[in-house]
């Protein structure tokens, strides 16, 4: 059975879960999913337009895709997501999405309840994450179908929900709200606990000086709530702590274990920054709703000095065209070169995505003389650095061995954002694949095993999502997926020890967790 509806947090002793996932962003709302026992199969009518994947998926017709080989399955596949586990998953949900075509997802789904995983999700928010606090009326960037999640399609949650059916984009408000009411649906909420905050998670091995230190309002659970008889089988779980923000604003700590973790916290928590003197002042902004803001209330109606807009990403582009659509002259600096193919807007369809692309268009005005006057109140400064800010609303930008010093009536700094694990042991930092750097979604992801989302430093521990660099919502139900096989071979290999004889941990886990936790 599933969880029951009681707070499982409230527990003296803690309770110990095989599973803890942290974020109830889409990664952990699509993993709750499968760990739910929803398994995906090849449909009877389908035929994979990749002549080579449909012939392996035949020979294993029988088996749910989360039963077999992923890794043979993902052989010779190529995507835009350097997990080939995403990329497999992304070609059976959307076959070859990336070459304009509208196949339908050769899988069906199968609730199978004896695959259920005990598991809970916990958020700071309702089920959705970051979308819910995301501007309203903007199109995403991706279309409303490769939105979806698994068993729900968004077209058809949307038909009698939207005013107009016209673009194949959503807007932030409209996911959102589907990925709220996508929970529900699916029968998956009990597994989700909102509201909730984490200040610490730790293995009782790691060194006593560790730099995560709770919340002095956020009183952890005494350490004499643990049984001695369970003390061995603890020190081999995740220990967490936080709190549950009440509805009339009061925190209830609490303190559970579990035997896998599972990171699924998205990339939006704390702005990325050029880390440059002054860039503290108070016309530096690293926010984009505070640009609209000032926009509309009519603080830069009329300026004479320019809006400076760094960086070279769809936020910096969505600053750009709220500037121009509101005659706000722009300085548009950033590092890249325009040729450069790593630019996003090289990677976007011109048909689905114009007004990116005449976002590009004006950043490449600047090269032909002839076209530098069809945007006057815009100035594209290509492989440009922001040096320093200055108390008087200056700015030094340098290219190659270059300094010029502009005046400024705001600075917009979009450069992307970082995840925040404050709650791990030195934020995380040893997770990466560069030890000693922050994790960050492009240049520094968690390092996992491509074919189950295991941590390469620390055992039982998975991420997925933009915390190992599939930034886009198609590819990091690939991540679930693998983390759902993975999870799911191990709890077999526990059952058939138990049934052998038994192990200690087994019985342990048995002794612990209550029945009406178990399947």
């Amino acid at each position: 059975m599933p969880l029951a509806e009681e707070n499982p947090l409230s527990r003296d002793p803690p309770l110990i879960l095989p599973v803890v996932v942290i974020g109830n962003g889409p990664s952990g709302i699509c993993l709750s999913y499968m760990l739910s026992g929803y398994r995906p199969y090849l449909s009877p009518e389908a035929l994979h337009p990749n002549p080579i994947l449909h012939s392996k998926l035949e020979e294993a017709r029988h088996l749910s895709i989360a039963e077999q080989d992923l890794e043979y399955l993902s052989e010779g596949l190529e995507g835009r997501s350097s997990n080939p586990v995403a990329v497999l998953f992304d070609t059976l949900l959307h076959p070859n999405a990336d070459f304009g075509y509208d196949y339908p997802s050769v899988l069906h789904w199968k609730l199978e309840q004896e695959h259920y995983i005990p598991h809970i999700v916990l958020g700071k928010g309702p089920p959705g994450g970051a979308w819910h606090d995301m501007e309203g009326s903007i199109l995403t960037l991706s279309l409303g179908d490769w939105m979806e999640l698994p068993g729900l399609k968004f077209k058809d949650w949307a038909m009698g929900k939207r005013r107009n059916l016209k673009s194949d984009r959503a807007t932030p408000a409209e996911v959102a709200s589907y990925y709220k009411h996508y929970v529900k649906l699916t029968g998956i909420q009990r597994n989700f606990i909102d509201h909730t905050f984490i200040t610490s998670v730790v293995r009782p091995y790691w060194e006593a000086d560790s730099s995560v230190s709770h919340d002095s309002e956020n009183v952890p659970c005494e350490e004499t709530c643990v049984d001695k008889e369970n003390e061995d089988l603890l020190k081999k779980n995740w220990e967490i702590h936080g709190y549950r923000k009440a509805a009339d604003g009061s925190h209830q700590p609490f303190c559970l274990f579990a035997e896998s973790l599972v990171l699924a916290t998205g990339t939006f928590d704390a702005p990325a920054r050029l880390e440059v003197h002054g860039e503290n002042l108070p016309y530096v902004s690293h926010s984009i709703a505070e640009f609209e803001d000032a926009v509309g209330k009519g603080r830069l109606s009329g300026a004479v000095d320019p809006v400076l807009i760094v960086g070279a990403g769809l936020t910096a582009a969505d600053a750009v065209l709220c500037a121009y659509n509101n005659k706000i002259p722009v300085i548009h600096a950033f590092r890249r070169r325009l040729n450069d193919p790593n630019l996003i807007f090289k990677q976007l369809p011109k048909k689905l995505y114009p007004e990116y692309h005449k976002v590009y268009h004006m950043m490449c005005t600047q090269v032909s003389s002839a076209a530098s006057n069809l945007y006057p109140s815009y100035t594209s400064c290509p492989e440009h650095f922001v040096l320093s800010f200055k108390p008087d609303m200056k700015c030094v930008l340098q290219s190659g061995g270059l300094k010029k010093v502009i005046k400024i009536s705001m600075a917009l700094v979009l450069i992307g954002s970082h995840p925040n694990l404050f709650f791990l042991k030195e934020q995380g930092r040893s997770l990466g694949h560069q030890p000693n750097e922050p994790i960050t979604c492009k240049g520094n992801p968690v390092a996992i095993d491509p074919y189950t989302y295991e941590s390469c430093k620390e055992p039982n521990l998975f991420a997925l999502g933009p915390l190992v660099g599939d930034n886009f919502i198609r590819f990091l139900k690939g991540g679930a997926l693998a983390i759902t096989r993975c999870l799911g071979v191990r709890e077999k290999k526990t059952r058939h020890r138990m049934v052998e004889g038994g192990s200690e941990d087994g019985c342990h886990t048995m002794a612990v967790l209550p029945r009406k936790y178990l399947i």
